[in-house]
């Protein structure tokens, strides 16, 4: 199929394009085709979850099955790992809000990741190492050494890497990607600031040398290039092309300049045959009517291509705190004051001085007030656990949909790029109310796409 092709497939009218009908499951939203349960047939556990995920905290007594499936499957790692607050909300994870088939975790696909450092985080390393390579290309011998050396630049690449990739073993399996036993392969552009246009050509030019050797069949790139230009004469965009070519899947953040009077769609993510991926803000729910834009850049390129091609989570997005940090700390910290007794506050604080200033500061004030100070600085700072905080920004968008692009090759192995981005835009569900030009053809649907791979002929 020709990028024009597959850039004018035909999508199925979808419930999503199309005003709600008069029966809809008041926590995801959705018209279900399948039969609906009592909220009284159901036990109070999934009950609780399923009323703190509702836009309507009161007033149902029945919900699809399908939610009543999504929370079950995921109660006993919710109530244990998740970060319940006292209303019984949480940052949900990436699979379950976007109800990704867990058949396929991405096994026997390896996904590179360029960035600007990385990290060896145990959600990848353990129980099993599925970090197949590292090339620092700052190196001339691209030493293995760098990886494992403090660097302030380190945390965005460990991020987007176990976004994607993550097993989650430091939430009992809970906050995972969706190919959570795909191999990685980690390629550090830069040091610290700008990453630019030669860098990521030269971090591509690599991963296409190699891409037998370590068997890569995806290239995520949570960066943007310097400015709008032209594919037709653009190196970044011709090698981008390239890899395509060699079957290489690229998938490429759009930005997030889409506040910005020309939103700017810049190489990579202007090349014709990556997939740009935009952002989706969920509100941190499976409710659909919740769900909005992100500030992500949009087209058309100078080209006048449609980018992005399709929209994932953007914002709600759980991933790992950089160990051994100040911020790790700080998390740390906070966590043990919001679990502990009101007795213990004050001596806790006083034994973690110089961790927080603002808590150093409070550490004479009354209970109640150190309380407000706690829960505010845990919102303030994006907290979950002591291991993982929410993030924001397409890139983190982009590795969600690398994971799910190793799911689709775990599922169908011959899969061409090409097919793979038809079946993403075929498969994906627009918003209703915001202009395509900001979405593209709409949310990934994980579920409708491995469907799809698997018996793409």
């Amino acid at each position: 199929m020709s990028l024009h092709e597959s850039q004018q497939i035909e999508r199925q009218s979808l419930i999503s394009d199309t005003a709600a009908g008069e029966r809809a499951c008041p926590v995801c939203s959705r018209e279900s085709k399948e039969d609906f349960v009592s909220m009284s047939d159901l036990d109070t556990d999934i009950r609780g979850l399923l009323i703190a995920n509702a836009a309507d905290k009161d007033g149902f007594d029945e919900v699809c099955e399908r939610c009543v499936r999504i929370f079950s499957r995921a109660k006993e790692q919710i109530v244990a790992d998740a970060a319940v607050q006292k209303d019984g909300s949480h940052v949900l994870s990436t699979p379950l809000r976007l109800d990704a088939d867990e058949r396929f975790t991405g096994k026997g696909v390896t996904i590179a990741f360029l960035d600007s450092g990385f990290y060896p985080h145990v959600d990848l390393t353990s129980p099993r190492n599925r970090i197949v390579a590292y090339r620092s290309l700052l190196d001339t011998d691209g030493k293995l050494d760098s990886l494992f050396q403090p660097d302030v630049a380190s945390w965005h690449g460990m991020m987007t890497s176990v976004v994607a990739a993550g097993n989650g073993s430091l939430s009992n399996g809970f906050y995972r990607g969706l190919a959570p036993d795909s191999d990685v392969v980690l390629v550090k552009l830069a040091r610290t600031g700008r990453i630019t246009d030669e860098d990521i050509q030269i971090g591509l030019e690599w991963v296409l040398d190699n891409r037998e050797k370590y068997g890569i069949r995806v290239v995520n790139i949570s960066a943007g290039g310097d400015d709008e230009q032209s594919y037709l004469t653009d190196p970044l965009s011709q090698i981008v092309e390239d890899c395509t070519r060699a079957g290489i899947v690229v998938v490429c953040a759009v930005g997030n300049a889409g506040h910005l009077p020309n939103h700017p769609v810049v190489p990579p993510a202007s090349a014709p045959s990556c997939i740009a991926v935009g952002g989706l803000d969920d509100n941190n729910s499976l409710d659909r009517a919740r769900r909005g834009m992100y500030r992500s850049s949009y087209g058309p390129t100078v080209d006048g291509l449609q980018k992005p091609e399709v929209i994932a989570p953007s914002i709600w997005v759980p991933a790992p705190i950089l160990p051994n940090t100040p911020t790790a700390q700080q998390a740390a910290l906070l966590k043990q004051l919001d679990a502990a007794a009101d007795a213990d506050l004050h001596s806790i604080i006083e034994q973690n001085e110089g961790v927080d200033a603002e808590l150093d500061a409070a550490a004479d004030r009354p209970v109640h007030s150190i309380r407000q100070i706690i829960t505010l600085k845990i919102r303030r700072e994006n907290v979950i656990t002591k291991h993982y905080k929410y993030v924001d920004g397409t890139s983190f968008s982009a590795p969600i949909v690398s994971s799910l692009v190793a799911q689709m090759l775990e599922a169908n192995p011959s899969l061409s790029p090409q097919e793979v981005k038809s079946i993403l835009i075929k498969t994906a569900e627009r918003l209703p109310h915001y202009e395509v030009d900001r979405q593209g053809w709409g949310v990934i649907d994980p579920r409708r796409a491995v469907e799809a791979a698997l018996t793409f002929v």
